[in-house]
């Protein structure tokens, strides 16, 4: 099969996935069954149809609203199916077809949501943190079991609670000192534990980059919303995001600037 027909259909896996994520950031923060009621516009609740529930392109064939109340949709649901979908296809062409490739779809799928999530309510839900760090773990202990059988299990296995251990011990920390500086919590207690899911996934060297790059690019944005007006000093703002951002730097290139930085330190 050429390149680009498999390219293509994972892309279209991804943004399919991208559908469903949509349905989570939507209604688990508003207590809403994932299975029932059926897709629907959010306005009148008109069930979608096959056509309209197409990823991506049923947005663009409705023009952006609502076929039956013509009520605008957001372009936040197609660009989420397409970011999916690119990531999907970026984490195929780095990791081929392998067991990596399958872990790091449903990874990044727990990022996504969770971004998003903490985006709208400033709240990182225990039931996502939670569960994608114990299927890191499963994941871990599969791969370490297909390398080395029951010794490479034990191996990856305890690699993985030493990352998430070190990275809720490294948030707890900035957590206390953050407090104490500013008189006021300097993050959610969320980002620990998202934290920790990241050092299950991704090791505990990517959870340092990650910190790093989340802190450098949270800084950034914020310091730009304040200078717009868009942030008042003080006001609230999501780490879970930028965490988020961190760690899909890391898991791409993650290593070469690991590299990077230790032949420049020795």
């Amino acid at each position: 099969m050429a390149p680009y027909l498999v390219n293509l259909i994972v892309f279209v896996l991804g943004a399919c996935i991208g559908s469903f994520l949509n349905v989570v950031i939507y209604r688990l923060p508003a207590k809403i069954s994932l299975i029932h009621p059926p897709s629907r516009c959010p306005h009148c609740l008109h069930p979608l149809g096959v056509t309209e529930n197409v990823p991506v392109f049923g947005w663009l064939w409705l023009g952006g609203r609502c076929r039956w109340c013509k009520t605008s949709i957001s372009f936040r649901y197609p660009l989420i199916e397409a970011i999916t979908g690119v990531l999907f296809v970026l984490i195929f062409l780095q990791f081929g077809i392998s067991w990596l490739t399958l872990g790091y779809f449903i990874f990044v799928s727990w990022l996504i949501s969770l971004a998003l999530i903490d985006f709208d309510t400033l709240t990182l839900p225990n039931v996502l943190t939670q569960t994608g760090l114990v299927v890191g773990l499963i994941f871990q202990t599969v791969l370490g079991f297909i390398h080395n059988g029951v010794a490479g299990a034990s191996q990856f296995l305890f690699t993985a609670i030493l990352s998430a251990v070190i990275g809720i011990w490294l948030f707890d920390a900035i957590l206390i000192i953050g407090t104490f500086v500013f008189g006021k919590p300097a993050m959610g207690g969320g980002d620990p534990k998202l934290v920790a899911m990241i050092g299950v996934w991704l090791g505990w060297q990517n959870v340092l980059i990650t910190g790093f790059l989340a802190c450098f690019v949270g800084t950034f944005f914020g310091l730009g919303a304040i200078a717009l007006g868009g942030l008042k000093k003080g006001q609230p703002m999501p780490f879970g995001p930028f965490l988020v951002v961190g760690a899909i730097i890391a898991l791409f290139y993650g290593d070469g600037l690991l590299s990077a930085y230790l032949d420049y330190m020795f």
